[in-house]
Order: C-alpha cells, then structure tokens, then sequence
C-alpha cells in the first residue's frame, strides 16, 4: 500500500511486507513452480478517444482469467521473486495500464476489485496535475494505492525521454519523483518507458533514481535472468487485444538469451547486427522464426548449436521497430523473445 505521507517506520514496514510475501511466493510454489511470468500492458478500456481496449473485450478477458486459474500477482512481487531465483506459481501474469486515464478508476478497476485482481498502473505527473478530467486525480490514485493497488511512473511529461540530453531526462524523472514524494509518500520501485522507448544511457538514469525495474513495449516474458531494465510487456490494446492473440501471449514462456547485440536498442547502425545466444534446455530450435512488420520474416543464420544471427535485408525504418522471436514450447505454448530497437 502506499499512503500521503508515509513515515519511516511504515516505510520499513512495507519493504518487510514485501519481502515476506517473496518468501511466501516461494515456499508456497515449489510444488508447482515456474522461472517466468508474463505482464499485459493495457491503456484505456472503454473509451472513445486514444489507444483503447473495448469493455466487452476486457471482460472477457477477466473472465478467461478467472475460469483458467491464471494467478494475477503484483508486479512488484513477481519482479522481486524472479529477480533472487524465486519461484512463481504456474501461470503467473501481472496486469498493468499505462496513462492513469480515468476509464481505469471507472470501468476496468471495479471488474479488476470484483474478482480480487490487482494490477499497477503507470502515471505521467504532469498529466495528473493538469485536472483533465480524462485523468485520474491524485486522490483517485490515493484510493487506487490504499486498495493495493501499485502506482508507477513514466515521468512527468510522458515525452520522448530517449531524445533528450541526460540532463534532461533526468531532470524530467527527478521531477515526477518529487511529486509522488509529496502526493503518495514514496518513490515508485517501478518504471515505464515512454512510448517503450529506451536507450543503455536512459537506463542508467533510471536506475540511479532509484527504480528496480523498467518496462518497454516490447513482448516477451519476465524471467529471471532478464535484463530487469529493459522488461517486456504484451500489448492489448485495439486491434492487439483480441481473444485469440490474448490466449496465446498469457500461455507464453521465456526464450531465454544472452550475449545480446546490439546492447543499446539506440542504434548507431543501420541495418543494425542483430544477434543473440539461447540458454537453457529448450530443444530444438529448427522452428525458430522471427518477424519485423517492416519485412515480414527474417532470415536467421544458426551459429553453432545456440547462437542466432537475424538478417536485415534494408536498412530499418526511422522510429521504433520491434521484433519478435517464437519458438513453439511444450503443450501447445509459444516460446517467445522481442525486442524494440529505435532509429533516431
């Protein structure tokens, strides 16, 4: 929880909370346990105007959830456990919104409260303290917090942070942080890419500010030798959000890598020299395929048993190009890895 004001003590309080329910997480999932867990990242539900998920849609989805015993965990809990070498329960996902548009406090919150799910939403400050009444209040996101609900941030200004000087980005990141100080009592653990993007500078940033983990928009699964500032999440959002595309990412598991080139997603060069090396026992990768909307499939070059070597055929478009890389798992799952790279 989080509260205006918050003492030390309470402070302390909640870090124990957090790292008994870690704990809890673990002994209680040994029996049936996974490294993983898969985030959703959602916007609007059931508005007129920007990125949107339809009400019907979303209740569907809530009921999907509920009737297949998917286990919806805070995502603070589930970055903190697979972070230490923790286990999580079969199934586990984390529900997240990006904005703090009031359609979350009025229609996704209520059907989220009716079924015990708790979900983070992610909070540019500027525009909570602009009274746009298609924002939440801070005293909305007071009631949100005091429920268990967890508030992030993307920033004050909800800007290209990425195209910034350091300076800037930071001072924009310092700025929002003061106002969560002054309106909920407390830094969030939690960051959120603005517009996904990112670059090796950015993330530094943000963790010296004192942020344990950081989203983008790419897809993929959190596992737990993820890279813990540069977290994927599923969109599910207009045309994304759909029920078939929604059963397949929330059944998805971890395409582990490592040796990742290039490291910064800011590219210097264009046709970037993409590669990566598979870990773990996941079989063959034969059916290994991954895909740029820009091109369609790509070609891979195999490089011994478990290095992969993706092939552009041009040059990358200016702006973001995210890639995504499936491998089909057991029982029917997709394995699945992507990335955001950007072209300045």
């Amino acid at each position: 929880m989080y509260f205006k004001k918050v003492g030390v003590g309470v402070q302390i309080g909640l870090k124990m909370a957090t790292a008994l329910a870690v704990f809890l997480l673990s002994v209680e999932c040994q029996s049936e346990a996974q490294d993983s867990a898969v985030a959703l990242m959602y916007n609007r539900v059931g508005s007129e105007n920007g990125a949107t998920t339809e009400i019907a849609v979303f209740e569907d989805h809530l009921t999907h959830l509920s009737a297949n015993n998917y286990q919806v965990l805070p995502l603070p809990q589930i970055t903190a456990s697979l972070k230490i070498g923790a286990a999580t329960p079969q199934r586990a996902l984390a529900l997240t919104f990006d904005g703090g548009h009031i359609s979350v406090y009025r229609e996704a919150w209520p059907r989220l409260k009716a079924l015990g799910f708790t979900f983070t939403v992610f909070i540019a400050t500027d525009f909570i303290d602009s009274g746009r009444e298609d924002y939440m209040s801070w005293d909305q996101l007071r009631e949100l917090a005091s429920s268990g609900v967890t508030i992030g941030t993307l920033g004050a200004t909800y800007n290209h942070l990425v195209s910034l000087k350091d300076t800037e980005a930071a001072a924009d990141i310092q700025r929002a942080n003061q106002r969560f100080m002054n309106e909920i009592g407390s830094i969030p653990e939690l960051f959120a890419y603005p517009f996904g993007e990112y670059s090796a500078v950015l993330q530094a940033i943000v963790a010296r500010n004192g942020h344990s983990a950081a989203f983008g928009h790419h897809s993929g699964v959190i596992y737990g030798g993820a890279d813990y500032l540069a977290l994927p999440r599923f969109p599910l959002v207009g045309g994304y959000s759909n029920m078939t595309r929604f059963r397949t990412v929330v059944d998805t598991l971890p395409l582990p890598v490592t040796d990742l080139v290039p490291a910064d997603p800011f590219l210097t060069e264009n046709p970037p020299a993409l590669g990566f090396t598979i870990i773990g026992e996941i079989g063959p990768l034969d059916a290994l395929a991954c895909y740029l909307p820009q091109f369609g499939t790509l070609n891979l070059e195999h490089l011994g048993p478990s290095r992969i070597e993706v092939r552009f055929p041009e040059p990358l478009a200016v702006g973001r190009s995210r890639v995504n890389c499936t491998l089909p798992g057991p029982e029917g799952r997709w394995r699945w890895f992507g990335l955001q790279l950007l072209v300045p």
